[in-house]
């Protein structure tokens, strides 16, 4: 951590109303560091920014804004890295607009890990949760950090995943909010927030006490997408924000890796949108690992999703297939009676092979 006066310049620039990140960019490139803007007169800073901007500066740095970071910063699993420090993520360098400072409550050492952005639906499918958190904790143990939005569904089943990994080579989760970090946002992911903040990190651009406001959002993707080398579309709608993520992602140079799904269901139609435009379709982590090539070593077995289920059942689950099917549909394929079904269907479901939906439907999960 830098000396205090040098960070409460680097705070107070970040407060700077109506400066924003390409303001207190041009600045610094001026300047060469926050102290040297503070100091400079309000008619040189009138050069570089607006002049309602630059009067702001030039009131220079106001202690009550900066003192609860300072603050906050007492507890000691609490930090503030700024572009100069050697902890900030090296790979949001490269993007166009990297955050000034970031916030961040956990473990530093994961901010310059290789990672994978895992993102998708809110309104995830039991199959995409699965699918999301075996495709996380495998690639987890491979040695990648996984980076997703904290978001209900697969980014909340994204992070469980990656904190489920055993063994040393583990890469943890990072998780990147739209709030500041002294509000957990959604409020039902409070404890995964705290699991997050001990075995991996919660990051944030935003001042501490900011709201979750819809605009923070699909700004913090660009997070999201910018510290990895690759973003992994699970389940996603037309209109899900996931797919700004994949753009962003696209934009920055990263691969863009997709799970294809039925082809009646809402939640594919935006990976299948990626696909067709480019997207690599995956079916395992191996795949994903593959493509990555040097970043992380590959295991003998990182295959998620694999579906080694022994025993007379398997034909069963065959019969099912991933899509949504009715007892009736399920008869005609199987033979099986009614009553057969229902029983191995129970212990199916028991046993967290399957899902029944609403309508009488059951989905295979594995």
């Amino acid at each position: 951590m830098k000396a205090d006066a040098s960070l409460k310049a680097w705070l107070a620039l970040s407060l700077t109303r109506g400066l924003g990140g390409e303001g207190a960019r041009r600045l610094l490139k001026e300047f060469g560091s926050p102290e040297a803007v503070f100091a400079a007169s309000t008619g040189t800073l009138k050069s570089v920014v607006k002049a309602e901007v630059a009067a702001e500066v030039a009131k220079g740095i106001d202690d009550d804004s900066v003192t609860p970071a300072l603050n906050w910063l007492e507890d000691g699993n609490n930090h503030i890295v700024t572009l100069a420090d050697s902890d900030y993520p090296q790979a949001l360098l490269n993007i166009t607009d990297p955050p000034l400072l970031l916030y961040v409550k956990g473990r530093l050492d994961l901010l310059n890990r290789a990672a994978l952005a895992i993102v998708g639906s809110r309104n995830a499918t039991p199959q995409g949760v699965s699918s999301a958190e075996a495709f996380a904790k495998a690639l987890s143990e491979a040695g990648l950090c996984i980076i997703s939005g904290m978001a209900h569904g697969i980014d909340a089943a994204a992070h469980r995943g990656a904190l489920r990994c055993q063994g040393n080579n583990c890469g943890s989760s990072i998780g990147v909010v739209g709030t500041g970090l002294d509000k957990v946002y959604p409020s039902a992911n409070r404890d995964l927030a705290h699991a997050l903040a001990q075995l991996g990190a919660l990051i944030s651009e935003f001042p501490l006490g900011t709201p979750p406001l819809a605009a923070n959002f699909p700004r913090r993707n660009r997070i999201i997408s910018g510290m990895s080398s690759g973003c992994l579309v699970v389940e996603a709608s037309l209109q899900s924000g996931s797919l700004i993520t994949a753009r962003l992602a696209l934009e920055q140079g990263r691969d863009v890796f997709a799970i294809p799904g039925s082809i009646h269901a809402p939640q594919s139609k935006g990976c299948h949108a990626l696909l067709k435009q480019g997207a690599k379709l995956v079916e395992t982590a191996q795949d994903i690992l593959e493509e990555l090539g040097g970043l992380v070593a590959i295991p003998a077995r990182a295959t998620a999703l694999q579906s080694d289920i022994p025993g007379p059942d398997t034909a069963l689950l065959g019969h099912l297939g991933f899509d949504p099917v009715d007892l009736d549909t399920l008869g005609t394929r199987s033979g099986l009676t009614i009553a057969e079904l229902s029983a191995m269907l129970l212990s199916f479901e028991l046993e967290g092979r399957i899902s029944a939906l609403p309508g009488g439907l059951y989905q295979r999960i594995h």
